[in-house]
């Protein structure tokens, strides 16, 4: 623990005001430092350290136009942060609560997460404090034109390939994509989540969502228990949140509860295909509040807090990050959870995992978890590398055999002297193996 001191207290003095970024690399050095201490090649060149330095930041004005003729500034970032294993890979968010250290936070959990699928992708990230909430297509035209007219400079399809995140869905992409294809006066795999229509990969929505289920099952296989049957309890409504649903339904499980910003719905009889998609028309095109829900089929809505108080058996927390708090862990625990997979980014804190590790809750973190979405964005890349489409048939089974891959890569570094297995130490040992002996086999680069 000296160590992870020690070397936190360079990473805090070189990074200040970075708490997203300090928490993200605390996780991973707490892992990584032990395993170590007995390898003089990674320690002699200073793997780590390295790896929590990004290769590149750029921040860059965003002006654009509302509808009524004023002029606006956001500020735009892309943090390239590991090119050790192939080009930077990493969605870009539009809200108001991105800076520096939220997206360099994200690029390093994504270089991890990338190195886990197996798939030659780096890590990146990048976004805005642009809100596209009420505002028309218009201005999210205007603005996404504007912000890739300064990114497209920075991109290409086999040096960095963005892809959406919050805020930033198949809209999105689709005017960035036309803009880059504008300036660049060339049709190229340069962003993924794309539509299929030209160039998107089938099951690339759903695939973050049906990737985290895929790794739940794995969980709970290797603990001899089955989905079918349990009660859910999921956080956040957006795309994550949805297909995380829509596959519990599928295998029989009885997801109970929906959030966002203002507070979550409890359905006591379970949401099923019907009211799934009664909250994609509601999510994706009328962009409502999770309320009218509870409203339309007449069950609870709680307003101003999280899921994380109402009886489940498996947590699935697919909202934001630092969102499951220690008490929520606590009350999970009271409340009959016994396994807790995020689909969102950092949505636990440090605090609740201790709490979850502790009390040996089968719980796994996002850069396992939730890499779905990118190993379908890496298997779209290759798509449109070989200008062709794979079936939605043929991509299913090759996300699931990345997710099983995954889970057996936390299995093979997750346990621990006294034989529990943490998926948080097999994940960050995974990752970090990868991307250290491709850094080492390039020399100081």
């Amino acid at each position: 623990m000296k160590s992870v001191n020690s070397f936190m207290s360079r990473i805090i003095k070189r990074n200040p005001g970075e708490p997203e970024f300090h928490q993200a690399v605390q996780e991973v050095a707490e892992s990584v430092l032990p395993y170590i201490e007995d390898k003089p090649v990674y320690v002699k060149t200073k793997i780590l350290e390295r790896m929590t330095e990004p290769e590149r930041v750029i921040i860059f004005r965003v002006p654009w136009m509302t509808d009524s003729g004023e002029v606006e500034v956001n500020r735009g970032f892309r943090v390239q942060m590991s090119s050790a294993i192939g080009p930077y890979k990493g969605g870009l968010r539009f809200h108001p609560s991105v800076n520096l250290s939220t997206l360099k936070f994200l690029a390093f959990e994504q270089t991890f997460k990338n190195s886990l699928t197996q798939l030659p992708l780096g890590g990146g990230k990048g976004g805005s404090d642009f809100d596209p909430k009420g505002k028309s297509d218009r201005e999210i035209m205007n603005f996404c034109q504007s912000f890739m007219t300064e990114l497209f400079r920075h991109i290409h399809s086999d040096n960095d390939v963005p892809a959406g995140d919050i805020g930033v869905g198949a809209r999105e992409i689709g005017f960035m994509f036309g803009q880059y294809k504008r300036l660049k006066n060339e049709f190229t795999g340069v962003l993924t989540g794309k539509g299929h229509s030209y160039g998107g990969s089938l099951i690339r929505p759903e695939a973050t969502g049906y990737g985290l289920v895929y790794f739940v099952l794995h969980m709970l296989k290797l603990h001899q228990r089955s989905i079918d049957g349990k009660i859910v309890a999921i956080s956040g409504s957006g795309n994550v949140a949805q297909y995380a649903l829509e596959k519990c339904i599928e295998l029989g499980a009885k997801v109970v509860t929906l959030s966002d910003s203002s507070g979550y719905i409890y359905d006591q009889n379970g949401i099923d295909a019907d009211k799934l998609a009664y909250v994609m028309r509601l999510k994706n095109e009328e962009r409502g509040r999770i309320k009218a829900y509870a409203e339309r089929f007449g069950c609870a809505f709680v307003a101003g807090k999280t899921p994380w108080e109402v009886n489940c058996d498996i947590a699935l927390p697919c909202a934001t990050q630092n969102e499951l708090l220690e008490e929520d862990a606590k009350m999970l625990i009271k409340n009959g959870c016994f396994c807790v997979a995020e689909g969102a980014n950092m949505p636990c804190t440090p605090e609740a995992i201790e709490i979850f590790e502790n009390n040996d809750i089968l719980y796994a973190p996002g850069k396992a978890t939730n890499a779905g979405g990118v190993a379908v964005s890496g298997l779209e890349m290759s798509q449109n590398a070989l200008r062709l489409s794979w079936s939605r048939a043929e991509v299913d089974q090759k996300l699931q055999e990345i997710m099983e891959n995954i889970h057996r890569t936390c299995i093979q570094y997750g346990y621990q002297p006294d034989g529990r297995l943490s998926y948080v130490q097999g994940a960050n040992i995974g990752g970090f193996i990868r991307v250290a002996d491709a850094m080492i086999a390039q020399g100081l680069v």
